[in-house]
């Protein structure tokens, strides 16, 4: 059984993520901000921990990652115009993540991220979507210079759409891709230590998310 600490864990993603990784033998350890997310997940059967990823600094963060094994980041600052919580949740929160898990002894770590957006950002976008690009684009670069096992997924236009079970991944063009699809994909790199040092877009499509996984590693 691998332990592993999801930042982010009450946000869509992570909630998906839960019961596809206790399902595969996993135990995730959701951090979350306020003290009824912990009650409503444990009463699910997934072990969580508060952290505020905003105020709490790396002594807190490797506190809340202890006994883990690997670091899943999928926080975000949310679909709001909130221009500051790009930075402090999508890029601050990452950067302590990073230091904490090297703190804490932890090399394994997958960070969730955007598609593309290491490209030029256009200059009729809103600030709020420069920031968000800049912020994924900042943190997936620290993370890539960090010394951790690392692996960067970057996926498209996220969906409430049932997942699939199959994707596109690699050097693949803007998509949409359900959420769950998305979880998918984040059991199948931590359970394939190929996946370590690569950086992929994911969207939808038509090769199960394993054996993509398999495939681009």
């Amino acid at each position: 059984m691998t332990r592993i600490a999801i930042v982010g864990g009450h946000g869509q993603i992570a909630r998906l993520l839960h019961p596809m990784l206790l399902g595969a033998g996993h135990a995730p350890v959701a951090l979350v901000r306020r003290p009824e997310q912990v009650a409503s997940l444990e009463a699910s059967g997934v072990t969580a921990r508060l952290l505020d990823i905003e105020a709490d600094g790396a002594t807190a963060f490797v506190a809340a990652f202890e006994g883990c094994d690997a670091v899943v980041f999928a926080a975000g600052g949310g679909p709001d115009g909130n221009l500051e919580r790009k930075r402090t949740v999508d890029l601050g929160g990452s950067l302590t993540s990073i230091e904490a898990a090297r703190l804490a002894g932890i090399s394994r770590f997958v960070q969730i991220s955007a598609i593309n957006v290491d490209e030029p950002v256009d200059d009729d976008v809103s600030p709020v979507w420069r920031a968000y690009v800049e912020a994924k684009r900042d943190a997936d670069a620290a993370l890539r210079d960090s010394g951790l096992d690392w692996t960067i997924l970057r996926p498209g236009r996220l969906t409430d759409d049932p997942g699939t079970g199959r994707v596109a991944l690699g050097d693949v063009p803007r998509g949409e891709i359900p959420r769950g699809d998305v979880a998918e994909t984040i059991v199948a790199v931590l359970e394939d230590p190929r996946s370590v040092g690569h950086q992929w877009n994911v969207v939808g499509g038509d090769v199960d998310v394993r054996a993509a996984v398999a495939a681009a590693s």
